[in-house]
Formats: structure tokens, C-alpha cells, sequence
């Protein structure tokens, strides 16, 4: 389904990998339409600010992996890290959590998001991403800790400079809100670093010698070079129009 090395595997790896966004109430074949626009390698969805309930998440979720497509999904709030283990049993395979400044918020998340003995995260849920064909409790445990996919969202200057402190064992991502950063970076015209792009240099140069990369909501294809040659390797996207 994701080919001999998983997701997190070809992120961790550096390989390009991109994402779209697609509305929680699309159907196969508004998904598949979308899909088809570009080589995809993931799904993305938002609860931040949309609407969503847990059944039309499973049911998206099921029709996602049916068409070979992991979903990654953004918790309401900073505050919901402790409800990771909850909506990872509903069917995604990426979590990327808003907001995120403090250390304390990354050991949770890393906590709930991995099964013991890397973190604490309950047993249980029989639509969980990858758990078709792996029902003994420590298999499927063993393959989620190596394939599930952990996102910390930069939205801040203290978040930027203090990247190198969360970039904790067990994240595989920053990724990039723009829009948030610029709102600090306004509040903040003083600073050192001006702009988004300086932020992300930034935090760059911070995660060099790690496995962290960069994840980047740069929304259409024309953005994907600038960043791809500063150095990212994930990229967000919205559909084509």
C-alpha cells in the first residue's frame, strides 16, 4: 500500500513527499478526483477550523486507506494532545498538533501518540490505520510505533526559537502555519527575524543532524521549488482548482 518504505520512512529519509487536503465530506469519487491530479502521498484533514464528527472521520478514513492514501489529521487544539490515542483509534495515520510552543506538549503528545514501551497510548479500536492482518496486541504495536506519523505545527517565534527543545524523539515533522507566524511576527516587529522564510531557515538550521523535517503549507505546485531549494521536503496542498 505505501510501497517498501512506509511514509514515515521516506520522510525520515528526506525523500519529497506531498499532501492534499480533502473536504471530510468527499466521496470515492471526489477523492479519487482529486488524487488523481498529481502524485499524492498523503492526505490531509482539519478539525481546527472545520467541522467534523468521529463517524464521517472513519468512514473517511476507511475510504482513504481503501484508495491507498494515509490521512493526516489536525487536532482541534493544543490542549487535545491527551485525546491523540482517542482519534488515532477513528482511523488516521498522522496526527499534527496546533500550536505547539512548550516541551510539556511534545511529551504528551509523544506519550499518547506511541504504544508502549516508546509511549502510553492505549490498546483498542478495530479501525485503526494498518490494523487489518496485525491483531496481535504487540505486532500491531511494534508496526505502529515504525510507521505512524507525528506533526508538531511552528506557529510562533517562541516555537521557532526554540525548535531544537521540541524536536523530541518521536517527531518526525514542523509543520509551517504561516498565517499564525505572521500574526507573531507582526506583534513582535523588534525581532531579529522579519519574515516567515527567516523563521524557517531558522528552525532549518536548528534540525540539522536529526530526522525532523519540515512540513510546509505552501498550497499551490508554483511554491514547491523556493521551498524545496531552502530545504523542505514536505509539502500541503490544495486541490487544483
Amino acid at each position: 500500500m505505501l510501497g517498501q518504505d512506509s511514509l514515515k520512512q521516506r520522510i525520515r529519509q528526506g525523500e519529497i513527499v506531498i499532501g492534499v487536503s480533502v473536504p471530510l465530506d468527499t466521496d470515492r469519487g471526489g477523492m479519487e478526483n482529486i488524487l488523481s491530479q498529481d502524485s499524492y502521498d498523503f492526505i490531509t484533514l482539519d478539525s481546527q477550523h472545520t467541522p467534523y464528527n468521529e463517524e464521517k472521520l472513519v468512514n473517511y478514513c476507511n475510504l482513504a486507506e481503501v484508495l491507498g492514501m494515509p490521512v493526516q489529521f489536525r487536532i482541534k487544539n493544543t490542549r487535545n494532545a491527551y485525546l491523540i490515542g482517542n482519534v488515532l483509534d477513528l482511523g488516521p495515520a498522522a496526527i499534527e498538533v496546533p500550536l505547539v510552543e512548550d516541551e510539556s506538549v511534545v511529551d504528551e503528545a509523544v506519550s499518547n501518540f506511541y504504544y508502549p514501551q516508546i509511549g502510553k497510548r492505549s490498546w483498542g479500536g478495530a479501525v485503526r490505520y494498518g490494523v487489518k492482518g496485525r491483531d496481535d496486541r504487540l505486532q500491531y504495536a511494534d508496526w505502529w510505533n515504525n510507521n505512524g506519523i507525528l506533526c508538531l505545527q511552528i506557529e510562533t517565534l517562541r516555537a521557532v526559537t526554540n525548535a531544537r527543545q521540541l524536536g523530541k524523539a518521536g517527531v518526525d515533522c514542523f509543520t509551517w502555519g504561516p498565517a499564525d507566524l505572521s500574526f507573531d511576527l507582526e506583534a513582535h516587529p523588534d525581532h531579529p527575524l522579519k519574515t516567515v522564510d527567516d523563521c524557517l531557515l531558522h528552525v532549518l538550521k536548528q534540525l540539522e543532524g536529526t530526522n525532523i523535517k519540515i512540513s510546509f503549507r505552501n498550497g499551490t505546485p508554483d511554491q514547491r521549488d523556493k521551498y524545496r531549494e531552502m530545504g523542505v521536503t514536505v509539502f500541503m496542498e490544495r486541490p487544483k482548482a
